[in-house]
């Protein structure tokens, strides 16, 4: 071994200095992780309740509404706004027909 061979120490030492630098760098994605999990979960409890009823509307603004929906509809489409129950019955009593998915007539005891 001649004297400008690193030494076993000195290449022990590399090695360290290269597995702080690693476990440093996992910390700080630990770190970022913990962070986007607690944003996750404060934007989950603080994300309002879904409105009651929907009325989607239809393909412009001068088009009637398509549907009324219940709140949580999985079919309702990207149009719909939320209305209260009042304004949900309104609609299906003038002729808006009622979604044949989620069938809010039913919830609104308004069936033929």
């Amino acid at each position: 071994m001649s004297e400008t061979d690193p030494t076993r120490l000195a290449l022990l030492r590399f090695v360290e200095r290269v597995q702080l630098r690693d476990l440093a760098r996992t910390r700080r994605w630990i770190a970022d992780e913990e962070r986007l999990q607690a944003e996750r979960r404060r934007g989950a409890e603080e994300k309002p309740p879904p409105p009651d009823w929907l009325l989607e509307q239809g393909l412009n603004k001068s088009s009637p509404p398509v549907y009324v929906h219940l709140g949580d509809c999985w079919n309702a489409g990207k149009r719909s706004k939320g209305i209260e129950r009042e304004q949900a019955r309104n609609a299906i009593a003038e002729g808006v027909r009622a979604c044949p998915h989620c069938r809010p007539d039913s919830a609104l005891r308004m069936l033929d």
